[in-house]
């Protein structure tokens, strides 16, 4: 069994909820496909067959007895391993979390079971969420289901994975410095980094709080928008989420782009005087201009734009973030829960249980946050960071009030092999163009467009102001489709 036979999202929930299929009889092709091809991948830590055998059970009773059990009804959904799911291990893909399991969900988790989701597994990441390849994971790296000998991104690397292989129609990544839209790129699938608030992050793991968000991987842009209605919304238990309703994204596709108003961000383009710009590969530049052109054939104003603060994002986000982890991780501490290496005294006994539960990466964002906090340093290192977030959220809400919308590239490189970007400066990198999203906490989506390299897929980037969802997934959508006709056209053209 392929992925390609494998239905989608909205396919699988209209078949459930009509009586066509049954809940069980979805969950059983996915285990079967996951159970036969995972080993290859590690897209899953956890693989929960008996729980999402029983969540389809009880599906397939609401069906039986005349009630709608939601959008979702049936549809197979992955999470990542650092979303709290009741009774199932949590891990965040490092030791010192290797046997916890949490006494309750993540609210995402629970609005995706309230509209009808099976929980069908974990999937592998970075550890807490820190690194671009999923080569960080304490159990393992996963591999890109387009090209095993290469890496999916990351952090998200096993929920893309697990879409890109067809393992579940949709799943759950989080995004802090591009951890959703990065992988997506690089596994030709669909990332949305939603509006900082517009999505709970209770029950998230947190590894920088004023930067995480959580938001869905899926095969189209549909299946993405009808994910995000799901998980949108206010919840009292996150005291950053935004209070008013959520608006549907789902009706506005159809519409189309014209009229809006797109800008090329020259800094994050690719380009420098008209050459490829360090770090960016020209097949990934030429795939995002022509991203452009279809923009511009669809009726939207497409033109170039400045943004000067967007080059220092990189910078400004490699303080900020692990400021805030070396906070946030401090509470994994061998006393409260999680891995405990006993020593003579409580101060030893924390040392040699951090010791041996965290990885090098994380050791490493932990030291440079601490350092970045200390005292002498934190005005010259965390806060001179902050203000440069504090002037590129004013950069962009400036040219927001000019344009709808701005264009990048996802990634400034397809698909890399593992073991290639060892050097940490050089895997920094990766992220220099969804970087700018998390610290502006404006929405993002990645979509496919195009391949690169050796065929491997490229995704190019739509971006917008707080809560511009709408716009996002409807410029999405006629990139989706300029895709698949550009694509088709070639394969013409090499069938003659």
């Amino acid at each position: 069994m392929s992925d390609a036979q494998m239905p989608t999202a909205a396919e699988i929930a209209a078949d459930v909820r009509t009586g066509a299929t049954t809940a069980i009889d979805v969950v059983e092709r996915h285990l079967a496909l996951i159970a036969s091809s995972d080993t290859e991948i590690h897209a899953f830590h956890t693989v929960a067959e008996e729980a999402a055998r029983s969540a389809a059970a009880g599906v397939d009773e609401a069906v039986a007895a005349g009630r709608d059990p939601g959008p979702l009804a049936g549809v197979p959904v992955a999470i990542k391993d650092n979303m709290c799911t009741r009774g199932i291990p949590t891990t965040c893909s490092s030791k010192i979390l290797e046997n916890w399991v949490p006494p309750y969900d993540a609210t995402v988790v629970t609005r995706l079971r309230e509209a009808g989701a099976i929980v069908i597994g974990k999937t592998n990441l970075d550890e807490f969420a820190m690194g671009s390849s999923t080569e960080n994971s304490a159990f393992g790296p996963t591999r890109n289901p387009v090209d095993p000998t290469r890496v999916p991104g990351g952090s998200s690397g096993g929920s893309a994975a697990a879409v890109a292989a067809g393992f579940a129609p949709l799943s759950l990544g989080s995004d802090t410095g591009g951890s959703i839209r990065q992988p997506a790129a690089l596994c030709g699938v669909v990332g949305m980094k939603p509006t900082y608030g517009s999505v709970s992050r209770y029950g998230l793991v947190a590894f920088a709080s004023s930067l995480d968000q959580i938001g869905p991987f899926s095969t189209s842009v549909a299946e993405s928008a009808l994910a995000f209605d799901v998980l949108a919304g206010p919840d009292g238990r996150d005291s950053t989420s935004i209070p008013q309703p959520h608006q549907p994204v789902l009706p506005v596709l159809g519409e189309g782009v014209e009229g809006l108003r797109i800008g090329i961000i020259n800094e994050l383009s690719g380009r420098a005087g008209g050459d490829i710009a360090e770090g960016f590969e020209s097949e990934v530049v030429a795939q995002a201009e022509a991203a452009a052109d279809a923009l511009t054939a669809a009726g939207a104003k497409v033109d170039e734009v400045s943004i000067p603060s967007a080059v220092a994002g990189l910078s400004a986000y490699y303080m900020i973030a692990p400021a805030e982890a070396s906070s946030n991780l401090a509470r994994y501490d061998g006393v409260r829960y999680g891995l405990r290496h006993d020593g003579p005294n409580t101060a030893s006994m924390m040392a040699a249980s951090r010791t041996a539960g965290f990885g090098d990466e994380v050791k490493r964002r932990i030291m440079v946050g601490t350092y970045a906090l200390s005292a002498g340093y934190y005005d010259a290192f965390y806060g001179k960071a902050q203000r440069i977030r504090t002037l590129m959220i004013t950069e962009f809400d400036k040219v927001y009030e000019d344009f709808d919308l701005l264009l990048s590239p996802t990634s400034p490189c397809v698909a890399f092999p593992f073991g290639a970007k060892a050097d940490p400066i050089t895997m920094y990198y990766n992220d220099v163009c969804t970087i700018p999203s998390n610290l502006t906490g404006h929405p993002a989506i990645s979509v496919p467009f195009g391949t690169g390299e050796a065929g491997l897929p490229v995704g190019v980037q739509i971006l917008g102001p707080m809560l511009a969802e709408g716009a996002i997934y409807r410029a999405a959508e006629v990139l989706e489709q300029a895709a698949a006709k550009l694509a088709g056209a070639s394969a013409n053209e090499g069938g003659q």
